[in-house]
């Protein structure tokens, strides 16, 4: 049984009387530039980034997320990489992100294909005789090791960005090689596992989100009754629908509004799960903020939205919440069942009808505006079969929505049981069980 000490640090309080407490900077190789952070303002710009595919590559983000060393989707010049020698990526190169998600690194395996440090890249070359790779990745990964001790020392709660600073002054536990491969072992066989179970369940979620999509398309498309007399729709996607309903456009059931916006609306943002709310009510980082509001329009509670770029996503709800918003929102009334409108319109978005409205090659190039919308056939079932078929839905989906809920639950566990069992092996709190 090992001994435990005061590891001199709040933020990590006991450890193993065996392990030492390193900075980051004392495990580089010793070499003139060990750590690099990427270029800045004008070294790269927007202009040196080219629309076609090309030879040379910027190692960004999305390199160390999906650890895809195989394409890229930013590239630039031989001449312009001739030009930034300095910020060259090289094979077992270790890459941090420092904006967005913050402090995951990957390990450059092998170079298909020459290219240049992202300015949101920082490059640092661990000394493999003083630490193990595998190690460091779970602790920056895998457990909350690193961005706790950056949150403490900045006496934040979020990370905004990550300096080279920083990272050379993170601590990490160091212990004798051959520990640092078992503990590496030892925590990469027991996060395999832990992963492997979380897959699982994200699995199960994955299948109740088609479910309830299904769910959805079915009812709105074909009504309650599985004995009724059907008839042809005459819309593609549909086929087949109750003979007793209506098939009409969307200009002779919706109403398009402009609402005057009040002096102390918030921003209403619709959001791809459907539901429209204030930003505040769920998150006000990660949106770009319009200089001036031209063109801004009131939503009041109740008002069916319909996001124009987004609404092939599912973009479509009912408002929450009073507010203002782009015009990039349509806003819409209507004397049919309002929430059977809205599922409709999802059920469009589930069926990928939306996007055959694309008029470009990109999918957010789906504009779906007022004068599509009002052209688009709507199945009209009689208001009292609406107002079922939504009780129906709200039902189905509300049941699968707690099991999803739960099953999140579930993840969210895991993954803090992860975390701490990371940080009780490296700090030596607990031991490698003996093989």
């Amino acid at each position: 049984m090992r001994e435990i000490k005061d590891s001199g640090f709040e933020w990590l309080g006991k450890v193993s009387s065996d392990v030492k407490l390193v900075p980051l900077k004392y495990l580089l190789k010793k070499e003139r530039m060990p750590i690099k952070v990427g270029p800045f303002g004008s070294q790269l710009s927007g202009a040196d980034f080219l629309k076609e595919e090309s030879d040379f590559w910027v190692y960004n983000q999305r390199t160390v997320l999906d650890e895809n060393y195989e394409s890229g989707d930013a590239y630039i010049s031989y001449d312009k990489y001739e030009t930034m020698s300095g910020f060259h990526v090289y094979e077992d190169d270790i890459l941090i992100t420092t904006r967005g998600t913050i402090g995951k690194i990957t390990r450059i395996p092998h170079l298909h294909k020459p290219g240049i440090l992202h300015p949101c890249i920082i490059r640092f070359r661990i000394d493999d005789s003083k630490y193990n790779y595998r190690l460091l990745k779970l602790l920056f990964n895998q457990s909350d090791f690193v961005t706790s001790q950056i949150l403490y020392k900045s006496n934040a709660t979020t990370i905004e960005v990550i300096y080279s600073d920083t990272l050379k002054n993170i601590i990490l536990p160091v212990w004798d090689m051959k520990t640092q491969g078992k503990i590496a072992d030892f925590l990469d066989a027991k996060c395999a596992e832990i992963d492997a179970l979380t897959a699982d369940i994200q699995t199960q979620i994955d299948t109740l989100e088609q479910y309830k999509r299904s769910v959805i398309t079915e009812t709105v498309t074909k009504g309650l009754n599985p004995n009724a007399e059907m008839k042809d729709s005459g819309i593609q996607w549909i086929g087949d629908m109750p003979a007793h309903w209506d098939v009409i456009r969307g200009k002779y059931i919706l109403r398009y509004m402009q609402k005057p916006v009040r002096e102390d609306d918030g921003v209403i943002t619709c959001f791809r799960d459907g539901e429209v709310t204030l930003r505040s009510n769920r998150r006000e980082d990660g949106f770009t903020m319009s200089d001036k509001e031209i063109g801004y329009q009131g939503i009041d509670v109740g008002d069916l939205v319909v996001h124009g770029m987004d609404g092939f996503a599912g973009s479509i709800g009912i408002s929450d919440s009073r507010g203002k918003a782009s015009p990039v929102l349509n806003v819409l009334d209507t004397d049919q069942c309002k929430r059977y409108i809205m599922y409709y319109l999802r059920s469009m978005a589930y069926s990928d009808v939306f996007l055959a409205l694309a008029t470009g090659i990109r999918v957010r190039s789906c504009d779906l505006r007022w004068n599509k919308l009002a052209e688009l056939s709507y199945t009209v079932p009689p208001l009292d079969e609406q107002n079922a078929i939504v009780e129906h839905i709200d039902s189905a989906l509300s049941k699968a929505d707690a099991v999803i809920a739960d099953k999140k639950t579930q993840i969210a566990t895991l993954d803090e049981y992860k975390k701490s069992l990371i940080f009780e092996y490296v700090t030596g709190k607990k031991e490698v069980p003996l093989s």
